[in-house]
Order: structure tokens, then sequence, then C-alpha cells
């Protein structure tokens, strides 16, 4: 589907929110502007149940103005016994496990998986619908996706439905248009129909865009740079934990890929969360 009205075109950074939203009040508020990761906000690791630390661990830095999540020519693929070759740099804002061999985990992706790292329960920031934008650049490189999406934080089956809040892949980038992926995936949960679209927007993901959604108990509006461009008549009725991450998808891996340039690079602004009053 392509999107022309009423979406304008923006090329270019789009301009920055202020934290003040009207008919909602801020309770989650990550600027990067630190020389540090905050690490009541974060945990820099990609699922880290279902693998290693040394694969799950996020490759990473701070300009004091943003944050700049990287896949390094150096670094393994995160899960390859079920997840092949893909690479991947994650931060999340929640975690838990079962013991070791359990099957007992966030987003079990695959049947077969059972916990290798064993985790605490870690609960940083897991809401339960409100308003959540992110400001981001995307990586305009093949092979390469820049996304931030949300998955059920309790530990039962049946509640692990995915929200994608955004995904834009490197492939589907061009200085004045992208595709921007974004809708609902079931996984478990049985009360939620796989629902999920891909735009054509008049932007340069490259540059700064805001993505964003509001949940609510009946359903998500999705928003790209202020302008709500679909409603979904869904809505997964549990607290959700955030993953904001890059990928390297190696099929869309090619000449365009810049195999001599490293790190491969997405970069965030900011991502907030507010309540509705």
């Amino acid at each position: 589907m392509t999107v022309d009205a009423p979406f304008e075109k923006h090329i270019g950074d789009f301009p920055v929110n202020p934290l003040e939203k009207p008919g909602y009040q801020l309770e989650f508020s990550e600027e990067f502007d630190q020389d540090t990761l905050n690490r009541q906000h974060w945990l820099p690791r990609y699922l880290p149940q279902w693998s290693t630390p040394d694969r799950t661990e996020a490759r990473y830095s701070l300009t004091g103005h943003s944050l700049k999540l990287h896949i390094d020519q150096d670094q393994q693929p995160w899960n390859p016994a079920f997840d092949g070759p893909l690479r991947v740099s994650n931060l999340q804002t929640g975690c838990f496990s079962g013991p070791l061999g359990s099957p007992n985990g966030q987003h079990r992706f695959k049947p077969d998986l059972k916990v290798i790292t064993p985790q605490p329960e870690v609960h940083l920031y897991t809401p339960q619908y409100g308003y959540f934008e992110v400001r981001l650049k995307a990586v305009p490189i093949p092979g390469y996706m820049a996304a931030l999406w949300m998955i059920g934080f309790e530990d039962q089956p049946e509640k692990s439905a995915e929200i994608c809040i955004c995904e834009i892949f490197g492939n589907q980038m061009t200085p004045d248009s992208a595709v921007v992926g974004y809708g609902v995936h079931p996984f478990g949960d049985p009360g939620i129909q796989d629902e999920f679209y891909k735009d054509t927007l008049p932007i340069d993901a490259s540059c700064y865009h805001t993505y964003a959604v509001d949940w609510t108990e009946t359903h998500i509006d999705f928003h790209v740079d202020n302008v709500k461009i679909r409603t979904i008549e869904q809505s997964p009725a549990y607290p959700m934990q955030f993953m904001l991450n890059i990928y390297e998808i190696p099929s869309q891996l090619g000449p365009d890929s810049q195999p001599d340039v490293w790190p491969k690079t997405m970069e965030v602004e900011h991502l907030r969360g507010y309540r509705k009053l």
C-alpha cells in the first residue's frame, strides 16, 4: 500500500517533538543524552535466555545526544542453531526466563527453543496501554533493518503478542521514499490475528523521523511524523516490553551492502512513553 494523503512529504529530519503531549503524562523519557547507557532503562542484550552472553550482547555507542546501535564486522550470529547467521544489536526494557533447559521465556519464536542462559526477572519499563514514540535514523544499506517493537512481558504463553511500531529495511529505502512496516503478530496469543502492513511513505528514512503508536484497550493507532496512518482494531491486554534493534539480514546482503564499511549503524535520538490522563 502507498500512503499519499494526508501524509506530507518529509525529506530530511522531521522536527523534534516537545516533551509535553496534551492529554498524556510522560512516564518514560530516554533522550540518550548521557555518556553511559542508563541501566535503569535498558538491558543491552537480545533475548538473552535463548543464547549465550557473548552472542546476545549489544554493540553500541553514545554521542551525548543520541544512541548508535551497531553491527560490527566481527560480531557473531546471535543464535545460529535457531536463527541461522542473523546478527543483531538490541536494547530491551525487560526480561525473564525459566530455569536452564526450560521452554519458558519471552518471544519463543521457535517451538523447540530451550533456555540456555537463565535470566532473573528484569522489569524496567513494561507498560500496558499508552502513547509511545521513537525518533530514529534507519540504515540505508541493503541487508540491514532498524526496528522498534513490543512483546508480552507476562510469563504466560498466550500473552506473547507483538506490536511492531516500525521496521525499515535498507533495501526498501531511497532518498525520497521508504517502506515502513508495522502491525501486530499473535505468536502464542489466540486473541490476536496477524495484521501487518507495509506502507510506502514519502520520507528519507536515513534522516530523523518519528514513529509512534497510541495503544488503547480496544485498538492501536499507528503514526509516522505525527500523522495517523492506520488504526488496527485489536489490542493485546497485558504489559509489554520494548525491543529497540538493528538487524543484519543475510539473505538481503549483496554488492550494494558496503562490505568494506564497518560498523553498520542506526541512530536513535529518543524513546518516550506516555500514559493517557
